[in-house]
C-alpha cells in the first residue's frame, strides 16, 4: 500500500463500508465509507479527465460539507495538492494567497459566490483556470462549472494514485509575524504521520461518533476528521458552529467525543437549561487553540465529560502535547505531556534544555512537521533548525513532562480560536492618511478569549474610535478586526525603534468589551 492519504478512505471503504463515514449535523445528509469513497473517486476521476497535472494546487473555498472532505481524498488520490482557504479573508487577502500558492482550480460554494465573481474580474490576478461552484444548476455563476454535474459524470472506479511518501498534500496559509501569510507545507508522510500520532496517544473506542465544530480549513479539524477516517469513527460534521445546535446534536446523534476550542466550551455553557440535553454518551472534548481556564475544566467534569487540552501548530500538522482527562484536573495549567511518535523539550536562548520549571522556547520535533514554508526558505531555515520547529512560544516543563505555555514570543493573538498576528493590523492602520502610527495588542475577552486592541498616534484631532474602526472594516477578515481603539500621544519603543509590547499590556490591562 502506497503511503498515499487517499487511500487510506479507500481501505476504511474495504473494511468498514456501511459504518456511517460523513453526517450532516442536522442530520438530513449521511454517507457511509463506501458511498463517501465512491465520490471521492468520482472526483478523482473527473479531474484526471479535466487534464489535473500531479502536483497541480487546488483551492477549496468551501464551508463545513461533504464536498470539502471528498474533495481533499479525491485531490489526494490524483496527486494534487489542496490549498483550503479560510472563508473569513476578504478578497484582497485571497487574492494573495491564490496567486502566491500557485492555485489552478477553485471549488467554492455559494456562500462565497459575490467574493469570488470579484476575484474572477481581476483578471490575471491569479492564476486560476477553472471554477466550480457548489451549488443548484440554476444558481451557478457565468464563468463556473456545476460541481456536482463535474463529478457525477465519472465513474466510481479507483483512479490510479499519483502521489505519495514526500509528494505535497497541501499547503495551508497561516498569517505571519510580517503581515503576510505564509503556506505551511505538508505532505503525505507528514500527514499520515500527524493523524497516526493524534491515534496513538488520544482514545477512541468504536463505535466513536465524532462532533467536528471547527472549519475544516484549518488543522485542528483537516486532521482529526482525517483521524476519524483512520479509526472507522463517524464524523458528524457542523457547517458553521452553534451552541444550542451542539447540543441538539449530542443528544440526537449520540456524540461520544468532539473538539472545540474553549470559546465555543463557554458558549456551550451560556445555553438556557443547557443540563436539559442528554450528553449521557458524550466522554471528552478535545479543546485548545488558546488557554483553557481551569474553571472550565472543572465545571465539564463535573458534567460527566473529560476535557483534554491540546497544544498544536499548523506547522506540526496539529499535534504537539495532549493532556489526559486524569492529570487535567491535578494540572489544570498544563497542556499535557508530548504526543507519542512527538518529541517536545523547551529551550534556552542558547539552545540548551531549561531545567524544571524555567521558561523558554518550546521546540517541537517529529514525523509530522511541516516540510517548508511555501517559497519562504528564509522563515523555513529560521523556524526548523536541526529537526526542530521552534513555535515561538514560551513555556516551562516540569520533571515529570508537562507542559505550560506562558506566552508567546511572537505577539500573536489567539480570537475565538483563530490566529491573528498584529503587524498585519498595523500595516492597514498605517496606511490611514490621519494616524502616524499604530500598535495593536490582545486584550482577555470573556467572550472571544482575546480581541485585538488598537493603540494610534493620530495627526487629526477629529479622528475618532468609530473612524478608525470602520476604515478597518473590508481590509481585514471580521475575526482581525481591531475591537477598540484608544489614542496616545507616542507608542514605546526600544532603542532599535521596535515597539515595546510589554509596556502597551501594562498600560492598557483592561479586558476587552464583550
Amino acid at each position: 500500500m502506497l503511503n498515499n492519504l487517499g487511500l487510506f478512505l479507500t481501505k476504511r471503504a474495504h473494511l468498514s463500508p456501511d459504518v456511517e463515514a460523513y453526517v450532516e449535523s442536522d442530520g438530513s445528509y449521511r454517507l457511509t465509507y463506501r458511498e463517501l469513497n465512491d465520490r471521492c473517486s468520482q472526483l478523482a476521476n473527473a479531474f484526471v479527465a479535466a487534464g489535473i497535472e500531479k502536483g497541480e494546487r487546488v483551492g477549496l473555498l468551501l464551508m463545513n460539507s461533504s464536498e470539502f472532505m471528498e474533495s481533499y481524498y479525491a485531490l489526494a488520490k490524483v496527486g494534487a495538492v489542496v490549498v483550503p482557504l479560510n472563508w473569513r479573508l476578504v478578497a484582497d487577502e485571497l487574492e494573495f494567497i491564490l496567486k502566491d500558492s500557485g492555485t489552478k482550480r477553485l471549488i467554492f460554494d455559494n456562500d462565497f459566490v459575490e467574493t469570488v465573481a470579484e476575484l474572477h474580474s481581476r483578471g490575471d490576478k491569479t492564476d486560476i483556470t477553472q471554477w466550480l461552484q457548489v451549488a443548484q444548476s440554476d444558481e451557478i455563476a457565468h464563468f463556473a462549472v456545476d460541481y456536482r454535474a463535474f463529478r457525477d459524470a465519472q465513474p466510481t472506479t479507483e483512479p490510479e494514485v499519483n502521489g505519495a511518501d514526500d509528494d505535497m498534500l497541501y499547503i495551508m496559509y497561516t498569517s505571519g509575524t510580517t503581515g503576510l501569510p505564509k503556506g505551511v507545507v505538508h505532505t503525505h508522510h507528514t500527514s499520515i504521520w500527524g493523524l497516526l500520532s493524534i491515534a496513538a496517544t488520544a482514545e477512541y473506542h468504536p463505535p466513536e461518533r465524532y462532533l467536528a465544530c471547527l472549519p475544516m480549513f484549518h488543522v485542528g479539524a483537516l486532521t482529526p476528521l482525517a483521524v476519524n477516517v483512520y479509526k472507522g469513527a463517524t464524523s458528524i460534521v457542523m457547517r458553521s458552529f452553534d451552541p444550542v445546535a451542539a447540543w441538539q446534536i449530542v443528544e440526537r446523534e449520540k456524540v461520544t467525543s468532539a473538539l472545540c476550542v474553549p470559546a465555543m466550551l463557554n458558549f456551550m455553557l451560556q445555553v438556557p437549561n443547557f443540563e436539559n440535553f442528554d450528553r449521557s454518551t458524550l466522554r471528552w472534548m478535545m479543546t485548545g487553540a488558546a488557554p483553557v481556564p481551569p474553571a472550565l475544566t472543572k465545571q465539564y467534569s463535573e458534567m460527566g465529560i473529560e476535557l483534554l487540552q491540546v497544544y498544536g501548530l499548523t506547522e506540526t500538522c496539529g499535534p504537539a502535547c495532549l493532556m489526559d482527562a486524569k492529570s487535567s484536573l491535578i494540572k489544570p495549567e498544563s497542556t499535557g505531556k508530548a504526543f507519542f511518535h512527538t518529541e517536545v523539550k523547551v529551550v534556552d536562548n542558547s539552545g540548551a534544555t531549561c531545567a524544571p520549571g524555567e521558561a523558554g522556547e518550546v521546540l517541537v520535533r517529529g514525523e509530522h512537521i511541516m516540510t517548508e514554508y511555501w517559497n519562504r526558505p528564509e522563515a523555513t531555515a529560521e523556524t526548523i533548525v536541526d529537526g526542530w520547529l521552534h513555535t515561538g512560544d514560551v513555556a516551562t516543563m516540569d520533571e515529570q513532562g508537562f507542559v505550560f505555555i506562558q506566552d508567546r514570543i511572537k505577539d500573536m493573538i489567539i480570537s475565538g480560536g483563530e490566529n491573528v498576528y498584529p503587524a498585519e493590523i498595523e500595516g492597514v492602520l498605517g496606511g490611514h492618511p490621519s494616524i502616524s502610527e499604530a500598535a495593536v495588542i490582545g486584550q482577555q475577552s470573556e467572550r472571544w478569549g482575546e480581541s485585538p486592541l488598537a493603540i494610534v498616534v493620530k495627526t487629526d484631532d477629529a479622528l475618532s474610535e468609530n473612524d478608525v474602526l470602520e476604515y478597518c472594516n473590508g481590509k481585514l477578515a471580521r475575526f482581525k478586526q481591531p475591537q477598540s481603539v484608544v489614542f496616545v500621544e507616542q507608542i514605546p519603543r526600544n532603542p532599535s525603534g521596535k515597539i515595546l509590547k510589554r509596556v502597551l499590556r501594562e498600560q492598557f490591562p483592561d479586558a476587552a468589551p464583550t
